[in-house]
């Protein structure tokens, strides 16, 4: 018997104007993690919609080899019924229903025609303990965070008897210890046989996990890399990735500091369901001009809660505090007062909040300054054009024109779409809520250039992001939040991971 559960084979894939993968081959090994990598837009999730019947056959050229057999997928459904399941970035999982009917959802337990909710709750038990989770199986989704989401994604695909599991950017949005025990899971599941394909930008993780990759650039397969024996590292994959040596992931910057331009004091939000819960506790913190601020913390430390709340209350109950720019009190109690008062906001979840994904790059970009665009009254599209030009121009925003749909960008460009919105709206003070997530190691290098040169035009900028190397990367002044309190402040001189770790584990009342 051959040792590859599957071959894919010279597989094109063309988009009206697009060829997004040409020629590509694949082969993964029985039992084995095999990762792909690549730049946003490489055509590595394009390859999988492709092999799990999103794109069903018919719509490629190529042949796919499953477990010895030419198979030709109509849709999921039929790649699931071989044993293929697919876990997207964006989980599939409905929040109001509980954790059993969430695994069982279109693949129900049933018994003279009825749902069997007996059965359907001890075979949930089994599947959640067999991922590590400990939570009742009648839990509801919105009760539990990402990371625990995420394995209910993978007791799902197992009630479904996974033989190949695919995950895209399964780690994108958990934290270390999460991410953690996700990447044990899965060498846990190959123990057991199971075949992983994963996708990330996350390359410290995938040489610690992954017994070959595959590297895709412009659709395209560059190399498989055979990673036993720990010798290549991270280094190597970038190279293969971008084409080129990248000895500095972030560019080197001289920051020219100036008078303090925000300062938020006691400020205090409560949660707004648990409206006794505080979640923002007492937080004072100040940013100056021509300053890259970070927020460092651990998931549910209150980092998006506290910039959320300072952004027009746009999450929490019970505000409190004062938030001043240039030194003159400002009125935060909705968005339009945040915005006209010089703050904006780039949320951590592009794709929900930050962006219409289904209409055009321009409208885009002008959707949080649509005043400006106002010609006696309605909309002048001649500016709104020229101006979303001028963005794609300056932000080197990768679309064939700025009348292209965002959905259909790559993470990277979509990334710099919401930039550009923000940036329009001529803050004083940005809020950039994890603004590299979900996207390459080329495509940061971009993002980080644009953030200096924001700094270096006279704004401040507070930088949230849950990768430590990150903040240390490109931030002028680090403070530490544990428990919804700052904990710590380091000065770029004294940048230590370790210190930041130690404030972001620092518990309530204990700086």
């Amino acid at each position: 018997m051959n040792n590859n559960i599957l071959e894919m084979k010279s597989i094109t894939k063309v988009f009206p104007g697009v060829r997004a993968l040409d020629n590509v081959s694949l082969n993964v090994a029985r039992g084995e993690i095999h990762a792909i990598c690549g730049e946003n837009g490489a055509g590595k999730s394009t390859l999988m919609k492709v092999l799990s019947g999103v794109y069903p056959a018919g719509t490629y050229e190529g042949d796919i080899v499953y477990e010895d057999e030419v198979v030709a997928f109509k849709n999921l459904r039929d790649s699931e019924a071989k044993g293929i399941v697919i876990i997207h970035q964006e989980l599939a999982l409905s929040p109001y229903l509980s954790i059993a009917e969430n695994i069982f959802l279109n693949n129900e337990i049933k018994r003279f025609g009825l749902i069997d909710w007996n059965k359907t709750g001890q075979e949930a038990q089994k599947l959640i303990a067999r991922v590590g989770l400990r939570e009742s199986p009648d839990t509801k989704i919105k009760e539990i965070g990402v990371g625990k989401q995420q394995l209910v994604e993978i007791a799902k695909a197992l009630s479904k008897r996974v033989k190949l599991l695919i995950l895209d950017e399964p780690t994108a949005a958990l934290n270390d210890e999460d991410s953690a025990h996700l990447l044990d899971l899965l060498r846990h599941l190959k123990g057991q046989g199971i075949t992983c394909i994963i996708i990330s930008h996350k390359l410290n993780e995938i040489a610690s996990i992954a017994d070959k990759t595959t590297i895709i650039r412009d659709g395209k397969v560059i190399e498989t890399l055979d990673m036993a024996g720990g010798k290549v590292d991270q280094e190597r994959i970038i190279k293969g990735m971008v084409g080129r040596e990248m000895e500095n992931r972030y560019p080197q910057h001289t920051a020219t500091i100036g008078e303090e331009i925000l300062r938020v004091e006691n400020w205090t939000a409560y949660h707004p369901e648990e409206t006794s819960r505080v979640v923002v506790d007492n937080v004072n913190i100040n940013v100056h001009r021509g300053e890259i601020v970070g927020l460092a913390g651990i998931m549910g430390a209150g980092r998006t809660e506290l910039a959320r709340s300072i952004f027009g209350h746009s999450w929490g109950s019970r505000i409190s505090g004062k938030v001043f720019i240039n030194g003159k009190e400002a009125k935060v109690s909705t968005i339009r007062d945040a915005i006209d008062s010089g703050i904006a906001y780039a949320t951590e979840d592009r794709k929900r909040y930050g962006l219409n994904l289904i209409d055009d790059v321009k409208r885009n970009i002008s959707m949080a300054s649509l005043k400006d665009f106002l010609k006696r009254g309605l909309v002048d599209d001649n500016r709104e054009y020229v101006v979303a030009s001028e963005y794609r121009e300056s932000m080197n925003i990768k679309a064939p024109s700025v009348n292209s749909v965002v959905g259909k960008l790559s993470g990277g460009n979509q990334q710099k779409v919401v930039l550009s919105q923000w940036i329009n709206t001529k803050p004083e003070v940005l809020i950039l809520d994890e603004p590299t997530r979900g996207i390459d190691v080329g495509a940061k290098y971009e993002i980080y250039t644009i953030i200096q040169n924001l700094a270096d035009s006279g704004k401040g900028v507070i930088v949230i992001s849950s990768e430590l190397p990150e903040l240390l990367g490109i931030c002028d002044r680090v403070y530490a939040i544990a428990e919804g309190r700052i904990t710590g402040e380091v000065e770029k001189k004294d940048f230590k991971p370790e210190l930041l770790m130690k404030y972001m584990t620092t518990e309530k009342g204990n700086k």
